[in-house]
């Protein structure tokens, strides 16, 4: 019904810029929140950023000041902006959206992208 595709991740050296896209395509209506999460190795998935469909967002305070989510609408995309990526920001990201679906699908859905890996070297 619905995907998430993720792309912008590789390898950066500590200091470096990186920025992830994830396009959500299918029977969509409306996207609400849509937002960013990690896993490192070893670790729980962990909240990154997250963007309402109002425009507010949230950080984790790991990543306030560094990295920045935004969102084009028109194009059903949700973009990470990473700055001054550190080795502890290793991890696989992955996209998530909560999905109005469109008839004659019903409902609401949260789907989740394959995620993409982001390597910092020190």
């Amino acid at each position: 019904q619905v995907q998430l595709v993720e792309s912008g991740g590789g390898l950066v050296q500590a200091g470096g810029s990186l920025r992830l896209s994830c396009a959500a395509s299918g029977s969509i209506l409306r996207l609400n929140a849509m937002g960013w999460y990690r896993q490192a190795p070893g670790k729980q998935r962990e909240l990154v950023a997250a963007n309402t469909s109002g425009g507010s967002t949230n950080y984790a305070d790991s990543v306030k000041g560094r990295f920045t989510i935004s969102r084009d609408n028109a194009k059903n995309t949700v973009y990470l902006q990473m700055n001054s990526l550190k080795p502890e920001d290793t991890a696989v990201y992955y996209c998530n959206a909560g999905v109005v679906l469109l008839p004659p699908h019903v409902g609401y859905v949260e789907v989740w992208g394959q995620g993409t890996l982001v390597t910092v070297s020190a």
